[in-house]
């Protein structure tokens, strides 16, 4: 896999949310989900690599992935995270 832009990483990393969300949907009784449901928190790039922290706008899922292009070896990694818990803290 070759990334040659922000933009075209951005819509790889949606691409690939959606994959890894939809493969779970059914067994996780979530429902399927395409790239308008899915949207980009943070991303950057430098050198010529990209991250991109990515999440959904399904309510209550506490989905958050994290993309990593390394553009020496070509490669896209992907980290998913599920929200333990939620605290606030004043002191």
């Amino acid at each position: 896999m070759i990334i040659t832009g922000m933009k075209e990483f951005e819509e790889v990393c949606k691409d690939k949310l959606v994959e890894w969300y939809n493969a779970r949907a059914t067994s996780n009784k979530l429902p399927k989900i395409n790239k308008e449901n899915t949207f980009v928190v943070w991303c950057c790039k430098t050198l010529q690599n990209y991250k991109a922290l990515l999440s959904t706008d399904v309510s209550g899922d506490g989905i958050y992935a994290e993309y990593t292009y390394n553009g020496d070896k070509t490669e896209l990694y992907e980290d998913v995270y599920s929200k333990v818990s939620n605290k606030a803290y004043t002191e």
